[in-house]
């Protein structure tokens, strides 16, 4: 089947709708982040204004029927401002979520209409590998508030790397094509996806993963800008927890993602490993989460310790996606770049 010109033109028109609206998400989750109950100007406010947020205004008591001055419970800014904003970061917030859910589903259709159009599934080089692991992060994101919503103004933070790879895959952009010979297999859609899925969801983890560590330097009264921004964090036990989910639930499917592409080794050049530099660079991160998982399990190394190896997984996986596709030639080398 010959490569559907117009499709693969239309799915790289949705990639540039889908950037647009991850960039719209992003300026919307920033103005929750600056006008919300947890965001900036509610935390740099002072201490009376985040006492009153949520509290009607009351007015003083009037004597004698006269008109009274300003009275103790009024808000020396003006409570019906802050009150203002609160509410406005809340529509920030909850616009946010809406473009987020609909860049993923535009991003959806153009790596869905991208398959089509080449007649297999669209993660055969690294622009369209790129995509998939935005869309599992954006995906794993909005799980993620399902299940702790009080997270949603922190959106900035995770969407933003988000919106890097969206940016990163234009620059790793390949024409729609057919594949090469070795990777025409059926377990290019088991173990690619299984992968792109797990480092998706990764993604994500390491984004919380870092906020957790400035929660936690500014709990244990740590001084500098760092800390003070870390005041403006949920608790780090929340987020450590969140993190650690996120692991806990992408590194089966990590290391089934590993497992499938051994089968495929063999199949392909008869033997399940040979240390080529893609398959050493997935073991080494293997070892490190498999690590931090460890580490999460045993009561001395919870915390930051813990928190350090889990990015320092994310650096592994990371510089095996880079440099090892990109730099290092070995049997891996598919990424489809002149």
């Amino acid at each position: 089947m010959a490569i559907n010109t117009g499709l693969a033109s239309l799915s790289e028109t949705l990639w540039t709708v889908a950037t647009g609206t991850y960039m719209l998400a992003v300026v919307a989750y920033t103005g929750e982040y600056a006008f919300g109950r947890n965001g900036r100007i509610a935390q740099t406010s002072p201490a009376t204004d985040r006492e009153r947020i949520a509290e009607p205004v009351r007015e003083p008591a009037l004597v004698g029927g006269g008109a009274g001055g300003e009275g103790v419970g009024q808000h020396p800014y003006g409570a019906g401002v802050v009150a203002g904003r609160q509410v406005a970061g809340r529509r920030w917030g909850r616009w946010a979520v809406a473009l987020t859910i609909l860049a993923a589903t535009i991003h959806l259709g153009s790596l869905a209409i991208r398959g089509i159009a080449v007649d297999r599934v669209p993660w055969g080089n690294m622009y369209e590998f790129t995509l998939v692991v935005a869309l599992v992060a954006t995906i794993a994101w909005l799980a993620t508030l399902i299940r702790m919503p009080q997270l949603r103004y922190l959106g900035l933070f995770v969407m933003m790397p988000v919106l890097l790879l969206m940016f990163l895959a234009g620059t790793l952009y390949t024409k729609a094509s057919k594949l090469v010979p070795a990777l025409q297999s059926y377990w290019l859609a088991i173990h690619v996806s299984s992968i792109a899925t797990a480092e998706g969801i990764l993604v994500t983890s390491a984004a919380l993963t870092g906020m957790y560590l400035v929660r936690a330097r500014h709990e244990r009264g740590g001084s500098g800008r760092l800390a003070r921004w870390g005041a403006r964090l949920p608790a780090a036990a929340s987020l450590d927890k969140a993190a650690y989910r996120t692991v806990a639930f992408a590194f089966p499917i990590y290391t089934a993602g590993v497992i499938f592409g051994a089968i495929w080794a063999e199949a392909a050049w008869g033997r399940y490993w040979g240390w080529d530099p893609k398959e050493t660079w997935a073991f080494i991160a293997w070892v490190i989460y498999a690590m931090y998982l460890h580490a999460r399990a045993t009561a001395g190394w919870r915390g930051s310790r813990a928190a350090y190896i889990n990015l320092l997984g994310f650096a592994a996986m990371t510089f095996n996606f880079f440099v090892v596709n990109i730099v290092i030639s070995g049997l891996h080398s598919y990424a489809g770049l002149n």
